[in-house]
């Protein structure tokens, strides 16, 4: 196994040695300057996030779905994601879900040891029924963590999709990984605490994956959220202004036909642009899978 000192994240920062002698504005400047170098860094993985977002795009529209899998701050930024699928795109709980080593009382307390246990990663897939037809993605800053290596080995052997998302190259987890995103951000300003520049660049990159992927299938209209799920008034709110921004309805028009449709956004929006009944509307998403400029568009022939 590879020893944690010899770990991009786990060096010594040349600059702050005197760390815990510093001024509280001297370190958040430094901690600011570090920061920086979070969008560089990912920059350099780009084409590799670029594959992972075709390869969930392409099981997401098969049939499958996507698993993040972590221990501690890399489980955590996981299920961060995942819980902000289902209100953002409207999408099932089970579409995309997150693993943490330990369960769901690890989000809130650190389960001891839960981490280094090679077959749980593999037990927690198993309960999923994961399919040949999944997405699996391994985040580990460490790039080693026995939980999600178990699990990526386990995926593989089903022939599911396998991603790591890591701190460190050439990292134990991406042996096991279709495609490994190595996003080298370099030493943290306290020694060895992930949580920091490693973590940041993880969550700005799942959120690549995420919001590419649904604009990809079809959730997004322009740059509008038209698949929100309007669960509360703010976002019965939101739908109205995003349904009145689009088609230059009024208020009370764009209230009305959500009121008819149970809040469905994209239809309320064809059923306006397109001069149909819901039904009708209905029947032009089906055929433009969902895409609300396709559908109407063929309504125009």
């Amino acid at each position: 196994m590879e020893r944690m000192t010899k770990l991009t994240t786990e060096g010594y920062h040349p600059d702050t040695t005197n760390l815990d002698l510093m001024s509280t504005i001297e370190i958040i400047k430094l901690m600011n300057e570090e920061d920086k170098k979070i969008p560089l860094a990912i920059a350099k993985v780009l084409p590799e996030i670029e594959q992972a977002i075709t390869a969930v795009v392409h099981a997401l529209k098969s049939g499958g779905r996507l698993f993040y899998v972590g221990a501690g701050t890399s489980g955590r930024i996981g299920l961060l994601d995942a819980v902000e699928c289902p209100p953002t795109f409207s999408t099932s709980p089970k579409l995309v879900q997150a693993i943490l080593a330990g369960g769901a009382n690890a989000v809130m307390i650190a389960i001891e040891g839960a981490e280094d246990d090679l077959s749980l990663g593999a037990v927690e897939l198993q309960k999923q029924q994961l399919t040949n037809r999944d997405v699996v993605i391994g985040i580990a800053a460490s790039g080693r963590t026995p939980f999600v290596k178990g699990a990526l080995i386990y995926a593989q052997q089903l022939g599911a999709k396998t991603i790591s998302l890591v701190s460190n190259a050439h990292s134990v987890i991406s042996e096991h990984a279709d495609i490994a995103i190595e996003v080298i951000t370099g030493p943290e300003i306290l020694t060895g605490s992930t949580r920091l520049k490693a973590a940041t660049a993880h969550k700005q990159i799942l959120n690549m994956i995420t919001t590419t992927t649904m604009i990809k299938l079809g959730k997004v209209y322009k740059n509008l959220m038209v698949d929100v799920h309007a669960s509360n008034f703010k976002l019965r709110e939101r739908a109205k202004h995003i349904v009145c921004e689009v088609t230059g309805a009024s208020y009370s028009q764009a209230e009305s036909v959500l009121e008819q449709n149970n809040y469905q956004v994209k239809l309320a929006i064809v059923v306006l642009l397109t001069n149909t009944t819901i039904e009708e509307a209905t029947e032009l998403l089906a055929q433009a899978e969902g895409h609300v400029r396709r559908a109407v568009e063929l309504r125009k022939y």
